[in-house]
Parts: C-alpha cells; sequence; structure tokens
C-alpha cells in the first residue's frame, strides 16, 4: 500500500464504447460525445504525472441476460465494443472488462488497484447513473477515494445525471464534483 498519509491515485474510463457514444449507437448517451474532449485532457495529465489508466470495458456474450434490461450492447469481438478511437488505450494502459453495472465486480479492478498502491480514484465516463455510480458505490465500500468530475461524466438522461451527482456527492463524499 503506498505510504501512511500519502495518496496515490489513478484514472478510469468508463465504457467510452462506441456502443454508448457513437451516432446509432444502441445505447447512445446523450452528452457523451460532449465528456470526450474532457477526459481526452484527463488522460493527457495522468499520462504527464504517471497516473495508472485503467480502462473498464462493458463487454457481453451474445444473449447475455443484461439484454433483456437494455438492448444488445458492447458485444465481445464487435466494434461497438471498442473504445471510441478519441479515447483508445495506449501502451501501459490497463483494459479490465466488465459484464455487469460495476467496475468491481467479478474483475480484477480491485487487485489491479491494489498491486499498483492506489488509494484514489478518478472516476469518468458513461453512464453517470449506472456504471459510474455503482463503481464509485463500491470503489468507496472497497475504501478507496472517489473524485467524478463532473464534466468528464454524461447519464442517459439530465435528471438520473444529477440524481447520480448528487448521490456520489452526499453518499460517498469525494474530494469534489
Amino acid at each position: 500500500m503506498a505510504e501512511k498519509g500519502k495518496r496515490k491515485r489513478a484514472l478510469l474510463v468508463i465504457d467510452m464504447l462506441n456502443d454508448f457514444i457513437r451516432e446509432g449507437a444502441p445505447l447512445k448517451v446523450p452528452g457523451g460525445e460532449k465528456i470526450v474532449k474532457n477526459i481526452q485532457r484527463k488522460l493527457k495529465e495522468a499520462r504527464r504525472k504517471g497516473i495508472p489508466i485503467i480502462y473498464l470495458c462493458d463487454q457481453h456474450r451474445r444473449g447475455d441476460p443484461e439484454f433483456r434490461v437494455w438492448p444488445p450492447h458492447a458485444v465481445k469481438g464487435t466494434e461497438g465494443a471498442e473504445v471510441v478511437k478519441e479515447l483508445r488505450p495506449q501502451e501501459g494502459d490497463w483494459v479490465i472488462p466488465k459484464t455487469t453495472y460495476s467496475g468491481f465486480f467479478g474483475t480484477k479492478l480491485r487487485k489491479t488497484l491494489r498491486d499498483l498502491e492506489v488509494t484514489e480514484l478518478i472516476i469518468t465516463g458513461v453512464c453517470t447513473e449506472i456504471c459510474v455510480l455503482y463503481t464509485a458505490a463500491d470503489a468507496y465500500m472497497n475504501g478507496f477515494q472517489v473524485e467524478v468530475p463532473e464534466g468528464c461524466v454524461a447519464g442517459l438522461t439530465e435528471e438520473d445525471h444529477r440524481f447520480a451527482l448528487r448521490q456520489i456527492r452526499e453518499v460517498l463524499k469525494p474530494k469534489q464534483i
């Protein structure tokens, strides 16, 4: 773990995939395209400062039970499951597939963060009210400090986006929003 009192950060990029961002996508997030430039700035800053970058990417198999709730999306091996070209991972970045809302559930995220001695997460991506919120909640419950820059997240609706930000701010007490 990082030295007592020292905080080591990691940048999470959640579901910035073609199936959430590109025009005509099955789960197009309104405002998703608008946060790309802000996330690009966060990526550039993280790389400059040597902050680990971890992409959490929805990756489903055909017929996934989640498709009873949502249209088929981010099917493994399809173009829709790829990170948008403007934000593609670079050598040295981590890419962790996930099959549900939280980036911690059934993934290697917790172990990766512990191995990297990370104590604080900067969380970016889509959907604020689903994958961002549940990942932030699980991060908090796993002992991580969270920061969710408002200009780097987008939700399916403005109302749900605002609700999620309020939940993060009031319940998880992040460093900033």
